[in-house]
C-alpha cells in the first residue's frame, strides 16, 4: 500500500491555513498530532477523513511575501522590491523566468496545486465508503459528507483557475493518480479554453454551490475560512469577467452581458449579506480607517462583512512585516510602492489630477516627466500627496507620512534613506497597506491578525460595473457602484459629474481599470487584469518609477528600475521537468 503524509492543521511549522484560537473556531480547527498513515487507515475513519480534507485548505496561499519575500505586484509596475534577495526581482523583473529566486511562483506552482488537486480527487474518490462515525446522526454525517464534497470541488476548481492563469489551460485530472509515477504521462493532450473553464471549472462552481455551507452557517467563527455558498458565486463572477475579456472571449464565449449578470447574481442573492467596510465619524466618512479595516479586520473578530473569501491564518507578529517595513523602523523596506500607483490615484474631491489616462489605467507619461496635469484639479507635484484619495493614505507611505515610532523621511543620508543601507526604498515609498500597525507599538512586541484576501466585496462592485460598461457604455448602474467603492474612501465627488467619463465607453473602460488598480493593490490583481485586457506589454515593460526628495524638501521623478516582459510571458513556461518527463507542449515562446 502506497504511503501518503497526513499533514494535519497546526501540525507542521509552516503553511498554517486557521487561526490557533481553539475556543474562537470550535472543532473544525482542534489540533491533531502528526501522523504517517497509509490511504487505506486514512479513508478508514471518518475522522481522520475530516482532518484529511482540512488539511487541503493548507493549499491555499497567502501572497504577502510569496515570491522569496517579494510580492506578486512587485512584479507588476505598482511596485518594486527593494532588497536583492527578493524573488520577482532577478526573475520577473528582468524577464528570466527561469530563475531560481522565483520558483515559489513561476515552477512550484505547477506541483503545488497538483497537489492540492489529488488531495481533492482523493476524497472524493473514497469519502462514500467511509464509515459513520458513531457519534453522528445520520442527518449530521450527510450534511457533513455534502458538504466536504461541494468543498472539495470548489477547492479543486480553485486551483485549476489559478493554474490556468498561469499556464493557460493543460491536463485536467480528476482520478487519483500513482504519486511514485509520472503522474501526467497519460495527460499530455491539452484542453481548449472553453473545456477547460467553461466546461469545467465553471460548470464545477455551478453544480458545487447548493452542497456548500449556506451563509448562515458559513459566517459562523467556528467554520470561518471554510468554503461556503456566497465563495462559489463570487468566484463564478470573477472567472465569468475574466472570460469575457479581451484576451479569453473568442476562446470562451463569454459575453459582457453574461459576465455582468453572474456580478448582478452575487449582488442580488448575497447582497444583503456582504457591504464595504465603512467608518463613519461626525465629518463624514473616515476613508482611510474604512479602508484600512476592510483589509486587515476579520470576519470573525473585526466584523468585517466585506471580506468573502479568504486565507484564514494565525495571529502575525513583527517577524511577518519586517520585510515589508520602513528601514527606518528597522525593516528590510521591501514592498515599495511605484510612482506609476502614485499617480493613479485622484484628488479627494473626485477630479482627475491628470488629463488622460491610457488603456492600462495609467496617465499618459512622456519618460519620467510629469504627465500632463489637469490644471482644473488643483494637482501640484510640490505637495502631490495633499488632497489626494483617501487610498493613497491607506496604502503607500510617502515622505511627511507619519507611521509606527516616527515620520517617514526619505532623503537622502535621513531615517528611510539613510546612505549605505542597500535596503533603503528605491522608489521613495513604502508600504502601508496589509501592514498592521499595531504590531509596531511597545518596541515591535504586538500581534495581528492579517488573513489573505482572495475575493471581497468591492471586487464584486467593479465587476459589474466593467463588465456592464463594456456591454452597454457608461450608465446609472455603473456610476454607483463606482461611487459606492469611491465614496467609502472618502472621496466626495460622483462619477456622473465628471463629463469626461461619461461622455464614452473607452473613457469610462481606462477609469474603471485605473480605478480597479488603486482598489485592489497588492491583493494579486494587476498581474492578471492586465493579461486578461491584452495590456501586459505596455504596462509591464514600462518603466518603474520613483521620486527623490531633496534636503530642502524638492521632489523630483526619476526612473527607479526598468522592466522586461515580452509578449510569450503572458504565460509561464511549463516546468522544464514536466516538459522532459512527459512531453507536453509547452506554452509559445518557451
Amino acid at each position: 500500500m502506497k504511503k501518503i503524509i497526513l499533514y494535519l492543521f497546526f501540525a507542521a511549522v509552516s503553511a498554517v491555513a486557521f487561526s490557533s484560537c481553539e475556543d474562537m473556531f470550535g472543532d473544525f480547527l482542534d489540533k491533531q498530532p502528526s501522523n504517517e498513515l497509509t490511504e487505506a487507515q486514512v479513508f478508514s475513519d471518518w475522522t481522520t477523513t475530516t482532518q484529511f480534507h482540512f488539511d487541503t485548505y493548507n493549499f491555499l496561499r497567502n501572497g504577502a511575501c510569496r515570491i522569496q519575500n517579494s510580492w506578486m505586484d512587485a512584479a507588476t509596475d505598482l511596485a518594486e522590491t527593494s532588497y536583492a534577495s527578493g524573488g520577482v526581482r532577478t526573475t520577473f523583473n528582468i524577464g528570466n523566468y527561469y530563475g531560481s529566486a522565483g520558483a515559489s511562483e513561476l515552477t512550484d506552482t505547477w506541483e503545488h496545486y497538483y497537489r492540492g488537486i489529488r488531495k481533492c480527487n482523493m476524497l472524493l474518490t473514497h469519502i462514500d465508503s467511509v464509515p459513520k462515525s458513531a457519534d453522528l446522526s445520520d442527518e449530521k454525517y450527510a450534511t457533513d459528507k455534502m458538504n466536504y464534497i461541494s468543498e472539495a470541488r470548489f477547492l479543486r476548481a480553485y486551483f485549476y483557475w489559478e493554474m490556468f492563469l498561469r499556464y493557460g489551460a493543460i491536463p485536467i485530472v480528476t482520478a487519483v493518480l500513482d504519486p511514485d509515477g509520472d503522474l501526467l504521462s497519460g495527460y499530455t493532450t491539452r484542453p481548449s479554453v472553453k473545456e477547460y473553464v467553461i466546461d469545467f471549472v465553471l460548470k464545477e462552481l455551478k453544480d458545487c454551490e447548493a452542497g456548500l455551507m449556506p451563509y448562515a452557517d458559513g459566517v459562523k467563527s467556528a467554520n470561518a475560512g471554510r468554503i461556503c455558498q456566497p465563495m462559489a458565486r463570487a468566484l463564478y463572477s470573477r472567472i465569468m469577467l475574466y472570460m469575457a475579456s479581451p484576451r479569453y472571449a473568442s476562446a470562451s464565449g463569454v459575453s459582457w452581458s453574461e459576465a455582468a449578470a453572474a456580478a448582478k447574481s452575487f449582488i442580488d442573492d448575497y447582497g444583503a449579506d456582504y457591504s464595504l467596510f465603512t467608518v463613519t465619524e461626525a465629518s463624514g466618512t473616515n476613508g482611510v480607517s474604512a479602508y484600512t479595516n476592510a483589509i486587515l479586520r476579520t470576519t470573525y473578530e473585526g466584523n468585517n462583512a466585506e471580506v468573502i473569501f479568504f486565507r484564514n491564518d494565525v495571529k502575525i507578529a513583527w517577524a511577518g512585516i519586517s520585510n515589508d517595513t520602513p528601514v527606518g523602523e528597522g525593516g528590510n523596506g521591501g514592498l515599495c510602492p511605484s510612482q506609476n500607483l502614485v499617480d493613479m490615484y485622484d484628488m479627494a474631491d473626485g477630479t482627475s489630477p491628470f488629463a488622460e489616462y491610457d488603456e492600462t489605467g495609467c496617465p499618459v507619461y512622456s519618460g519620467a516627466s510629469v504627465p500632463a496635469v489637469n490644471p482644473a484639479s488643483g494637482y501640484s507635484e510640490a505637495n502631490q500627496w495633499t488632497n489626494r484619495d483617501a487610498r493613497l493614505t491607506a496604502t503607500v507611505l510617502h515622505h511627511g507620512s507619519v507611521w509606527g515610532n516616527g515620520i517617514i523621511n526619505v532623503i537622502k543620508g535621513q531615517r528611510d534613506n539613510p546612505v549605505g543601507n542597500a535596503n533603503a526604498t528605491p522608489t521613495g515609498y513604502y508600504v502601508r497597506k496589509y501592514i498592521p500597525e499595531n504590531i509596531l507599538s511597545s518596541v515591535h512586541s504586538g500581534t495581528s491578525y492579517r488573513n489573505w484576501i482572495i475575493i471581497r466585496y468591492a471586487e464584486i462592485l467593479l465587476n459589474y460595473a466593467e463588465a456592464l460598461n463594456e456591454a452597454n457604455g457608461p450608465s446609472k448602474e455603473v456610476y454607483d457602484c463606482l461611487n459606492r467603492v469611491r465614496h467609502r474612501a472618502g472621496i466626495s465627488g460622483n462619477v456622473e459629474d465628471r463629463s469626461d467619463l461619461t461622455s464614452s465607453k473607452d473613457r469610462m473602460r481606462n477609469f474603471i481599470r485605473k480605478e480597479r488598480t488603486v482598489e485592489l493593490a497588492f491583493e494579486d490583481h494587476r498581474s492578471w487584469d492586465l493579461r486578461r485586457w491584452n495590456v501586459a506589454v505596455q504596462a509591464l515593460a514600462r518603466p518603474i518609477y520613483g521620486i527623490d526628495v531633496a534636503s530642502d524638501g524638492t521632489v523630483s521623478r526619476k526612473i527607479a528600475q526598468k522592466r522586461v516582459f515580452e509578449e510569450k510571458m503572458y504565460l509561464y513556461p511549463i516546468p522544464e521537468t514536466e516538459v522532459w518527463k512527459t512531453n507536453i507542449e509547452n506554452n509559445p515562446g518557451w
